[in-house]
């Protein structure tokens, strides 16, 4: 028996600990689908701009999490994760004090930077302090919270932009991620190296790239990697921010209704991720594994982008929904990349398959948008423009999961 496991009850406090950065986390992530109209008025943005800002959070975010992951490992998630939370807390003051475009790319860097931690560390703390049967389970509600956190940045940020700024959220969001990490200085345990001496001083020699190869080449983590990039990447990417824009642009929708939209958008991932909580321990048991429950489940979400991409003004606030909802059987291979090493290479395995996914998020955030440009430059309106980089982002999809079908037996 694991002698790391907590007692329930402080594995309770542990998960609200890490709970509340993830939420806050989150909801910075997606706040820019919210704001775009506003920050597009005032500083006078094109798409590929709006795309660039909500991706250097992801930016910022890819660039932390190698050496993250080994910090992970050596240092222990509370560590970690109090450190980088402190950038955090500068990115947002450095972002409500923005004065033009640079200002804010740069803070936007800096808030992913921050967060970068915040699904990284509570991972990789439950893969030791958690029964392998609830691992999924945590990671399920973990991202529940970060849908609650996304549920956030819609219309109550939309009834509040008149209320205090954009500009005040940011100072408001700054002392509440100081709150979260009160109370994770509070009650996350401290780490305790695993694994033999020898085994922690050599990954110090070998520094810090190299101590991940067999993580690259790990045939489970290669199977996966094009789908965290595209599919689950892409769920990201619109859910934060294109789904908004296109609304807008392409239904016909009014900035409070894209909001109202994508409130209820992240309604239904909020229950769809508790569902995926309840079920999953069940799920397993019956040998309903990640890989079966991904080869099964994601080409729904292909039916769903066919309609999207066909469908144009008929594709609102629900044809959005459905997408993300669909999206989350990719979520699954998070975890399951996480228990599909040793718990010593957990951080680094985790932060290594973040990365991707981030990298991912990045480039189809800010790809959506050259696509945009390039579509309307070359003479298709506005809706058709978002209709064509959807096929694109579609096409890249499905290239994805054949490569999964593909590779998955040698894992």
């Amino acid at each position: 028996m694991n002698q790391d496991v907590l007692p329930r009850r402080m594995a309770v406090w542990v998960f609200v600990a890490f709970a509340s950065a993830y939420f806050l986390s989150a909801l910075l992530r997606a706040i820019t689908a919210t704001l775009s109209p506003t920050l597009t008025l005032e500083f006078g943005l094109q798409a590929r701009d709006l795309g660039l800002l909500a991706g250097g959070y992801f930016f910022g975010f890819s660039l932390t999490q190698l050496p993250m992951g080994h910090w992970l490992d050596q240092r222990g998630p509370k560590k970690v994760v109090l450190s980088f939370l402190g950038v955090a807390v500068l990115g947002c003051f450095a972002f409500a004090w923005a004065t033009d475009f640079s200002g804010l790319l740069i803070a936007r860097v800096l808030i992913g930077v921050g967060v970068s931690a915040c699904l990284m560390a509570p991972l990789t703390g439950y893969r030791r302090w958690l029964p392998l049967e609830q691992q999924q389970r945590a990671n399920s509600w973990m991202l529940m919270t970060g849908a609650l956190g996304m549920l956030a940045s819609t219309l109550p940020v939309q009834w509040l932009l008149p209320v205090i700024g954009w500009r005040w959220m940011f100072v408001s969001l700054a002392l509440l991620i100081v709150s979260a990490m009160a109370l994770m200085a509070w009650q996350v345990p401290q780490w305790r190296l695993s694994g033999p001496v020898a085994e922690v001083e050599s990954s110090k020699r070998i520094g810090i790239f190299t101590s991940y190869k067999q993580v690259w080449t790990n045939p489970y983590f290669r199977s996966l990697s094009p789908m965290g990039f595209f599919n689950y990447g892409g769920m990201i990417a619109m859910q934060t921010l294109w789904a908004g824009p296109w609304m807008v642009k392409v239904a016909g929708y009014t900035p409070l209704e894209a909001a109202t939209g994508l409130f209820w958008l992240n309604v239904c991932m909020l229950v769809t991720f508790w569902l995926w909580g309840l079920a999953t321990p069940t799920l397993t048991k019956r040998g309903f594994s990640a890989n079966k429950l991904m080869t099964y489940g994601v080409p729904l979400n292909f039916c769903v982008q066919f309609f999207i991409v066909f469908g144009g003004q008929d594709a609102g606030a629900l044809s959005w929904a459905l997408f993300c909802m669909t999206s989350s059987f990719v979520a699954l291979a998070q975890p399951a990349v996480g228990m599909a090493f040793p718990a010593a290479l957990a951080g680094r395995a985790l932060s290594a398959y973040n990365l991707v996914l981030f990298l991912g998020v990045f480039v189809v955030q800010w790809g959506m948008g050259l696509m945009i440009d390039g579509f309307k430059a070359e003479g298709l309106q506005e809706p058709q423009a978002f209709q064509a980089a959807m096929a694109v982002f579609l096409t890249c999809c499905l290239a994805s999961y054949g490569y999964f079908l593909k590779h998955k037996s040698d894992s």
